[in-house]
């Protein structure tokens, strides 16, 4: 029956497999099935030799001296050594690659795509999220350490590990990057009450949902901020330690990022920046089910993105989270959004229409499937989780460190 459906997909134009998937018709174990066929043929696309398509995602788009230095920065396939043929390895390729999409991007916007993002993920009823998610509404992924924690214990065990890596205490001026929910202002205003806790959304319903629990839990150290991160500009120099949790996912100009986060550290402050990742290969959701509905103009970063961007930050530290973990958490959401069907249609209808209340509550399903099937392949070491330490250089330090030499 699976290879009969696979083919009928595959013959199908996206409109009508649409149309299918949101019907709701076909069992989770059928989808499971062609994700990891998906999963397989992406996996191929991202393997050298690249087909064009893949090519094309770092093309210059009209810029025609860009262009010219990513023609030079393609390798040959093939290189002629004295009276023997021999291939260019596949690695030397990947790497090419990734060079270009480097380059290609810091001439890109920091973010495109911005309202269709907050559209899709973060401007919709607080009560989908509520009833989906855990108790801390974390819309990320969420630690396992031991497999047996329930969600609500491996939200905190998450939210206990930033704590640590970003070494947090009473005293410091905190911002967290597009918070989502407040999963972590919430969490680090209650355990560290005399820290400045800032959170920064572009969703008016999650400044409201965050500053009604503040005020609720009695937090005084809380304040909000919503704006656009691609044009919002910080207070110089004010915040000790920042948080971004699955954002840089969203952007594009990391090199413009990066520039902004280190304008608001003082010198020596610090970024953790949490990102889901290919363990190897950086690439832009450009076609297909997920780009069309929940992650239009999303990059899938590799684990090493970052590190090619550190002219106003300098990495510290740098961890691999197995995907294991954000399969588990997709699947605690998978199991709430089934559970409680009837909590979450009155939100789903006011988000989406009566008329759309039930095909959307069928895509959340696909997305919790599709995604925890990726972050499981190959043992969850294809695709997981990254987190890297940034520091801002204390310049001034750095100045007498070379007088005293």
């Amino acid at each position: 029956m699976f290879p009969f459906i696979s083919k009928l997909l595959d013959n199908l134009n996206d409109t009508w497999c649409d149309s299918i998937l949101d019907s709701g018709v076909l069992p989770h174990a059928v989808i499971r099935v062609l994700i990891r066929r998906e999963l397989r043929r992406r996996l191929d696309e991202i393997t050298p030799p690249f087909p064009d398509k893949v090519i094309a995602t770092v093309s210059a788009k009209g810029n025609s001296s860009l262009k010219a230095k990513l023609e030079e920065m393609a390798p040959p396939k093939i290189a002629l050594l004295p009276g023997v043929l021999a291939p260019i390895s596949r690695w030397s390729e990947t790497l090419a690659y990734k060079m270009n999409f480097f380059e290609t991007v810091r001439h890109q916007p920091i973010a495109i795509e911005t309202d269709a993002a907050n559209r899709q993920n973060y401007e919709i009823a607080t009560g989908i999220m509520a009833n989906m998610l855990g108790p801390r509404i974390k819309y990320s992924c969420s630690y396992y350490p031991t497999g047996n924690e329930s969600l609500g214990e491996a939200e905190e065990k998450m939210l206990d590990l930033y704590i640590e890596r970003l070494g947090l205490e009473a005293g410091m001026r905190f911002l967290d990057l597009g918070c989502g929910w407040g999963a972590a202002v919430l969490y680090f205003a209650e355990k560290i009450p005399g820290m400045e806790v800032v959170g920064f959304s572009n969703s008016r319903t999650q400044k409201e949902y965050i500053d009604a629990k503040a005020k609720e839990l009695g937090l005084m150290n809380v304040r909000i901020i919503t704006g656009n991160c691609t044009d919002y500009e910080f207070e110089r120099d004010y915040f000790d330690r920042a948080l971004s949790v699955e954002l840089f996912e969203h952007m594009k100009n990391y090199e413009g990022l990066m520039a902004k986060m280190s304008r608001a550290l003082r010198p020596g402050g610090q970024l953790l920046v949490h990102h889901f990742c290919h363990r190897t290969t950086p690439y832009h959701y450009e076609d297909g089910w997920m780009a069309r509905t929940f992650f239009t103009g999303g990059t899938m970063p590799s684990s090493d993105l970052l590190l090619y961007f550190q002219k106003d930050l300098v990495i510290k530290k740098h961890w691999w989270i197995n995907g294991y973990h954000y399969s588990k958490s997709l699947e605690h959401w998978l199991e709430n959004t089934m559970a409680r069907k009837e909590r979450m249609m009155p939100h789903l209808a006011e988000t989406y229409g009566e008329e759309k209340a039930v095909v959307w509550h069928n895509r959340w399903q696909i997305f919790h499937l599709a995604s925890s099937e990726m972050f499981k392949t190959d043992g969850g070491d294809t695709w997981g989780v990254t987190h890297a330490l940034f520091e801002k250089p204390d310049m001034a330090m750095q100045v007498f460190g070379l007088l005293a030499l």
